[in-house]
């Protein structure tokens, strides 16, 4: 499977024209639209777009939770599908392609599509299998004001996090200042990649499925995962995106690891005191050297339609999820995500996202067995930060495990 889609470029994917105009008439005779996706504000708005297209004949529904990745095999497996519409990231559109459960998209975007970016178009082995509607990574957040009465200069580096952290634990500031998404399992996982990456690290052996993971570069971002959970709240393991967003809007912490998409619920206001939401900056995720990689990766967000939809729900389907993201649509709500495609018009809450893509972030890696081993991962740091494993034999169960479920699936003989 060759890598659809880069968003390395991303500071000339935000300077876009606007490319076509859409009608205020969705146009779809009939069908039903089913969603299912995770929950954040820009992603509420694109089905907000998608429901104006319901009609007596027309039905739209959706189901925006945190447990999306958990449903989506399963939910897209039934035949007829139990969604139309699968929202999907970098990482969770392999586990649909590998079982064959979402369709190429070719023929719809010939016919509905006219108005669609090339860069939205998320092409593998040649068909167009998603439709990308926005750039995510995670990045930095800190309290300019907790900072200063720290006396620390504004982080940098992974050594400039500890080391604030450090400051403001010893002056009695906060007992743990630093927060990240780090629940076992996918998003613990994730942190991992993260800090992985940004050491300079390589998941695969090149032009192989054979791990490249047990090494010295390894055995780093471990220790800086320990080393930031160590000035995390004792629960972190249990830490979604939801719960890191609301320490930080309770004032709990003054360093944050959180997705791009979550910036702009806290610049809002809605949720946090005015002094929070005056003191939070945005920033690139810290990288491990100075003017190194930052430690996080690039992702799109983009909708999907399921195989096992019939063709008219997944026409419709189509053409709905199209009304959400209209040059329009997009340009009423910039300040929610960084928008891929026409309308798209940058905000402060873009900052942290894209000072992370310029910086040279890594686009998350897109190969068919890297979700078998984001499913190592997560299913055996929690060991390591609990003390139950050593940083070497943590190394070597991920691999162990990564190996059995690639041979498996036929990816390692």
């Amino acid at each position: 499977m060759t890598s659809p889609f880069r968003l390395a470029a991303i500071s000339s994917v935000l300077a876009l024209g606007v490319a076509g105009t859409a009608s205020a008439d969705c146009g779809i005779e009939a069908g039903n639209v089913s969603i299912l996706g995770n929950d954040f504000p820009a992603l509420q708005a694109l089905v907000e777009g998608a429901r104006a297209c319901a009609t007596d004949t027309v039905r739209v529904t959706a189901n925006l939770t945190a447990d999306h990745r958990d449903l989506q095999v399963a939910a897209l497996t039934a035949n007829p599908s139990q969604y139309s519409v699968a929202v999907v990231a970098n990482g969770s559109i392999v586990p649909l392609m590998n079982a064959g459960l979402i369709r190429p998209l070719d023929d719809l975007i010939e016919a509905h599509g006219d108005a669609l970016e090339p860069t939205q178009l998320v092409r593998i082995e040649g068909q167009v299998m998603a439709v990308a509607f926005m750039a995510n990574a995670q990045h930095l957040f800190y309290r300019a004001d907790v900072l200063e009465e720290a006396g620390v200069a504004p982080p940098e580096t992974l050594e400039d996090v500890l080391a604030a952290a450090e400051a403001i634990r010893a002056q009695g500031l906060m007992d743990h200042p630093v927060a990240m998404v780090s629940g076992a399992g996918w998003n613990l996982a994730q942190e991992f990649v993260n800090l992985y990456l940004g050491h300079g690290g390589r998941f695969f052996e090149p032009g192989s499925a054979a791990p490249a993971l047990n090494n010295e570069t390894g055995l780093a971002a471990l220790e800086s995962l320990k080393a930031l959970t160590s000035y995390s709240d004792p629960d972190y393991l249990t830490f979604d995106s939801n719960s890191v967003q609301a320490l930080w809007e309770a004032g709990e912490v003054a360093l944050m690891l959180h997705w791009g998409s979550r910036a702009a619920g806290i610049l809002s206001g809605d949720n946090a005191p005015s002094e929070i939401v005056e003191a939070t900056v945005l920033a690139a995720a810290p990288s491990v050297e100075g003017g190194g990689r930052p430690s996080t990766t690039l992702w799109w967000d983009g909708f999907t339609i399921a195989a096992n939809a019939s063709d008219a729900d997944a026409e419709a389907s189509f053409r709905a999820m199209l009304n959400g993201i209209t040059p329009e649509r997009v340009r009423e709500n910039s300040a929610l995500a960084v928008w891929l495609g026409a309308g798209y018009e940058p905000t402060p809450a873009s900052i942290g996202v894209v000072a992370s893509a310029e910086g040279g972030a890594a686009p998350y890696p897109m190969t068919p067995y890297m979700g078998l081993m984001h499913t190592a991962l997560g299913d055996n740091l929690a060991s390591f930060l609990q003390g139950n494993a050593s940083a070497e034999e943590t190394l070597e169960t991920i691999e162990s495990a990564y190996v059995n479920a690639a041979r498996g699936q036929g990816f390692l003989n």
